[in-house]
C-alpha cells in the first residue's frame, strides 16, 4: 500500500504534454484516497484538461451536422425496463378507506387535528393549531462561567431538513422510517412504493449495469447482488476549516469512537458539517437502494488520517466497518478492499493558490468537469458527428469516469439527504413523462393564460432540470441579524439568494409519473399535471461566491453551483451542448445552433425538499454586492417602492428596519411557498375570468388558494393544515402511490396537482 507521500507520474501524461504547444494540457493530480473499483491501494494518477488549445472543428459544416444529428431533446428520454421483466406498478388496491400501511400514522394525525379543532371553545384562536410537532431546543452558545449551554425553545414547522433540528441522518423521521424498513417487513402489494426511488433512478440512469457477480467489487462493497441506484457525490471542500485554520491541518474525530463529545457550535469547524453529510450518504446506502461513491475535491494533498476517517464514516457504502460490529471471519485489511471514498487533488503547485481563492471559481469549474466528463478534456479532436456523450474518456482511475445513474455535486456546507435525492429523481421522472405523454399543442385558452408549458422531445422544447435553493437559519454570531428577525424566529430557515421576483409559476400538463419508473399517472386526463416554480433570474449569493459564479456559471440557469444534480440522461444532453459550444469557439452564430443550457424548476407540491440547509447558518444578514442582488430584474420598481416608503414616512426613525427590508434579503421558506402558491392561483384566476374580470374587485374572483386565501382570525379547517403539513414534509412525493392514485382528492391542491385550485364561495357557475 502506497503512502500519501508517494506518487507516480503517468507516462501518457508526459507524452501528451510534450507533443505540441497547440495541445498543451494542464495536469490535475489525482490522489486516490482508497482502492478503486478495479484496484486496491492508494495511487496517484493524472487527468487532463485542455485550457488553451484551439479547436480543429470550427467549421460551420461540423456544427450543422451536429445540430441535425441531435435535433431531439433526449434529456426526457428514459429506459422502459418492462422489456427486462421489471415490475411496473403496484398491485395494491388503494382507496381512502384502505390506505397503505405506511400512512396509518398520517391518518391518525388527521383525526387528532380534527378532534383538537372540534373540542376547542369557539372563542379561542385556532390559527396556531396547525403548527404541531415536538418542542425543539436550539443550543447556540456555551457559557464557561455557568457551565451550561444557552438555548431557545420552539418548533420548526418549515418542513426543511436541517442538521440543527434533526439530529439523526435519514432525511427526517418519515423518510428514515420509510427507507429504513427491512424488505421482509414490507407487504408484497406495497413493494412498488418502497422501490419507487430505485425505479426512477434506473429509468433515468445508465443503460450499462455493473457486474454484481459473487467475487466482484460490487459484492465486496455491498454484500449482495441486487441492483442499486449508483450515485456519484462530488464534494467541494474549498473553504473548509476550523475557525481560521484549514480543516486538513487539524485532526479528525477518532473513527468509530463512542466517548461523548464536547458541544461544538455550528460556526466553529467544518468537520461537523462534513461528518453529517457522510452520515446522510451512509444512510442512503443502508436503505439497500443506493450505491454511493464520494469524490472529495481538495486543492492540495491531505493527511491520510482524514481519508481513513471519511472511509470509516461510510460502512454501509463499503467503508471500514466498526470493529465492534464486524462479523467473525471478516478479516479484510484496508489495503485489500475497495473504498467508497476518493480524494482528488484538483490543482498543481502553480494553481494551488488560485484553487484556494473562493472568488476564482476554480473548484466550481473542476466540479463541473468531473461531473460531466466531456470528451474535449482529453481529446481536442472530437468528432461532432459520431461522438457518444455516454462514453467518458477521462482518466480511468477517476471514479467519475465510471458509469453512474445520478450525479450529485455539492459544497461541504450544503446538507444532502435521501429526501432531496428522492425528490429530484421523482421530479425528473415527472418532466420526462410530461414530454412523452402530454399533447404537443396548446389550446387557445392555454396559449393565453401565460403559465401553461408543454414539454416534448423536440429540440425546441424547454430543457428543464429540477434545481435547488439554499436556506439558512439565524445565527447568534451576528447580533444585527438577531435584532432584525424579520422572518420570524430562530426556528425558521430563509433563503438569501432569491426573492419573490426571482421566479414565475408554470403549469405543465401530464407532469405526473406513476410507479415502476417513468410511467403515465394521468392516463389522458385533461386537467392532470403539476405546478412548477420556474426560475426567472439567476440565484444571487453574497461575496465571495457571487464572483465565483461570474467566472464559472451554474450548469442550470437559475440553479446553484453549490448543490445540483443530474441524471445520466440529463448529463449526456448537457455534454452535447458543452461540446458544441467548445467546437464553436468564439463564433456567436455557431453557438446559437448549439441549443440552450437547461432551465431550473422546482415542483410546488414538494418545494421544501429542494430547499437545502446551509449548515453553518451564517448567511442571513449579509449584504449583497452592488447590482448583484435577488430581484435584479425589478431593481427600478424596488427603488420606487423605497422612495414611496420614505415619502409616506412609514418607517420614520427606523433606519434599521428600512435597511432590513430593502438592503438585505431574508426570504423565509414559508413565505416562498406562499408566494409561489398565490402566484399560481392568481394566474389561473386571471385566465378564467378573462375579459369578464371586474377591474374594481380586490383579490381572487373565481378561484383561490384554499389554504392561503383566508384571514388570520378565521381558523383553517384541520384538513387544510394537515395537507399543508404533508406538502411541507415532502410526503406528497414519498407517498406518491397514494396521492397520485386520485382516490383521495383532499390534498391535491396542497401537493400542487390541482390546476384550478378552489372555487371562491360566491362562484357557482364555471369550472
Amino acid at each position: 500500500m502506497m503512502s500519501e507521500n508517494d506518487h507516480r507520474e503517468d507516462p501518457a501524461a508526459e507524452a501528451a504534454q510534450g507533443s505540441s504547444t497547440s495541445n498543451a494540457f494542464t495536469a490535475v493530480k489525482l490522489l486516490a484516497a482508497a482502492a478503486l473499483f478495479y484496484s486496491a491501494g492508494l495511487t496517484f494518477a493524472e487527468t487532463y484538461q485542455h485550457m488553451t488549445a484551439r479547436s480543429t472543428l470550427n467549421s460551420a459544416h461540423d456544427i450543422e451536422a451536429f445540430t441535425a444529428n441531435n435535433s431531439n431533446n433526449n434529456a426526457y428520454s428514459y429506459i422502459n425496463w418492462d422489456v427486462h421483466g421489471r415490475r411496473l406498478s403496484s398491485e395494491a388496491k388503494i382507496s381512502k378507506e384502505n390506505p397503505p400501511s405506511y400512512m396509518k400514522d398520517l391518518f391518525e394525525d388527521l383525526k387528532a387535528r380534527t378532534k383538537l379543532m372540534e373540542e376547542t371553545p369557539p372563542n379561542e384562536v385556532k390559527y396556531w393549531f396547525e403548527y404541531t410537532g415536538p418542542l425543539q431546543k436550539y443550543f447556540y452558545r456555551y457559557s464557561r462561567s455557568r457551565k451550561k449551554a444557552d438555548s431557545f425553545e420552539g418548533r420548526d414547522d418549515s418542513g426543511v431538513v436541517s442538521s440543527r433540528f434533526i439530529e439523526t441522518a435519514g432525511g427526517g423521521e418519515e423518510y428514515s422510517t420509510f427507507f429504513g424498513k427491512e424488505s421482509s417487513d414490507i407487504p408484497t402489494d406495497e413493494m412498488a412504493s418502497y422501490k419507487r426511488l430505485l425505479d426512477n433512478c434506473l429509468a433515468m440512469g445508465s443503460e450499462t449495469r455493473p457486474d454484481r457477480k459473487k467475487g466482484s467489487v460490487w459484492s465486496e462493497l455491498y454484500n449482495d447482488d441486487a441492483d442499486r441506484c449508483r450515485i456519484l457525490f462530488t464534494l467541494n471542500t474549498v473553504g473548509a476549516g476550523r475557525l481560521t485554520t484549514m480543516l486538513w491541518e487539524t485532526r479528525p474525530p477518532t473513527p468509530h469512537s463512542v466517548e461523548p463529545r464536547p458541544w461544538i457550535s455550528e460556526q466553529e469547524t467544518a468537520a461537523t458539517h462534513l461528518e453529517r453529510n457522510l452520515q446522510e450518504i451512509d444512510a442512503m446506502c443502508a436503505s439497500g437502494l443506493i450505491a454511493a461513491r464520494v469524490q472529495v475535491l481538495v486543492c492540495e494533498p491531505i493527511p491520510g488520517v482524514w481519508t481513513d476517517w471519511m472511509d470509516s464514516m461510510l460502512p454501509n457504502c463499503g467503508g471500514k466497518a466498526d470493529p465492534m460490529k464486524v462479523k467473525e471471519g471478516s478479516s479484510a485489511k484496508v489495503e485489500e478492499r475497495a473504498s467508497p471514498v476518493q480524494v482528488v487533488v484538483t490543482a498543481n503547485a502553480k494553481t494551488a493558490e488560485v484553487c484556494h481563492d473562493l472568488k476564482s471559481g476554480f473548484m466550481e469549474q473542476r466540479m463541473q468537469e468531473l461531473t460531466l466528463s466531456p470528451p474535449y478534456l482529453t481529446d481536442e479532436n472530437v468528432d461532432l458527428k459520431t461522438f457518444n456523450p455516454a462514453e467518458k474518456n477521462t482518466h480511468p482511475d477517476l471514479v467519475s469516469s465510471d458509469d453512474h445513474d445520478l450525479y450529485v455535486a455539492l459544497k461541504w456546507s450544503t446538507l444532502i439527504t435521501i429526501r432531496s435525492v428522492n425528490a429530484f429523481l421523482q421530479a425528473s421522472a415527472d418532466l420526462a413523462i410530461a414530454a412523452t405523454s402530454a399533447k404537443s399543442e396548446l389550446s387557445k385558452e392555454e396559449q393565453e393564460d401565460g403559465v401553461t408549458v408543454v414539454l416534448s422531445s423536440d429540440a425546441s422544447s424547454p430543457f428543464l432540470i429540477p434545481s435547488f435553493v439554499r436556506v439558512s437559519y439565524v445565527s447568534e454570531e451576528n447580533n444585527k441579524v438577531a435584532k432584525w428577525r424579520m422572518h420570524g424566529d430562530f426556528f425558521h430557515p430563509a433563503a438569501w439568494e432569491i426573492c419573490k421576483d426571482s421566479f414565475d409559476m408554470s403549469w405543465i400538463p401530464g407532469s405526473l409519473s406513476g410507479s415502476g419508473g417513468v410511467t403515465d399517472a394521468c392516463h389522458g386526463e385533461k386537467e392532470c399535471g403539476q405546478w412548477w416554480v420556474y426560475f426567472a433570474e439567476e440565484q444571487m449569493p453574497t461575496t465571495p461566491e457571487i464572483y465565483a459564479n461570474e467566472v464559472t456559471a451554474p450548469l442550470v440557469q437559475g440553479g446553484s453551483n453549490y448543490i445540483y444534480m443530474l441524471t445520466e440522461r440529463q448529463r449526456q444532453e448537457v455534454v452535447k451542448v458543452k461540446v458544441c459550444l467548445h467546437a464553436a469557439g468564439d463564433d456567436k452564430t455557431k453557438k446559437e445552433q448549439c441549443g440552450d443550457f437547461p432551465q431550473g424548476v422546482i415542483p410546488l407540491g414538494d418545494m421544501e425538499s429542494f430547499l437545502m440547509n446551509f449548515t453553518p447558518n451564517t448567511a442571513l444578514g449579509k449584504k449583497h454586492s452592488s447590482n448583484r442582488f435577488p430581484g435584479y430584474s425589478r431593481a427600478e420598481e424596488r427603488e420606487l417602492d423605497r422612495a414611496k416608503v420614505k415619502e409616506r414616512k412609514q418607517l420614520k426613525d427606523q433606519e434599521d428596519i428600512e435597511k432590513a427590508l430593502f438592503d438585505y434579503t431574508i426570504y423565509p421558506a414559508a413565505l416562498f411557498h406562499k408566494d409561489a402558491t398565490i402566484k399560481a392561483a392568481r394566474a389561473r384566476d386571471f385566465a378564467i375570468t378573462g375579459a369578464k374580470r371586474d377591474p374594481e374587485a380586490i383579490g381572487p374572483q373565481k378561484v383561490k388558494s384554499g389554504y392561503y386565501d383566508v384571514t388570520i382570525t378565521k381558523p383553517r379547517q384541520s384538513q387544510w393544515a394537515w395537507c399543508q403539513a404533508i406538502s411541507r414534509k415532502g410526503l406528497c412525493t414519498l407517498y406518491a402511490d397514494y396521492f397520485r392514485s386520485f382516490v383521495d382528492d383532499r390534498c391535491l391542491e396542497s401537493c400542487g396537482m390541482r390546476k384550478n385550485w378552489s372555487k371562491v364561495e360566491r362562484v357557482t357557475d364555471e369550472l
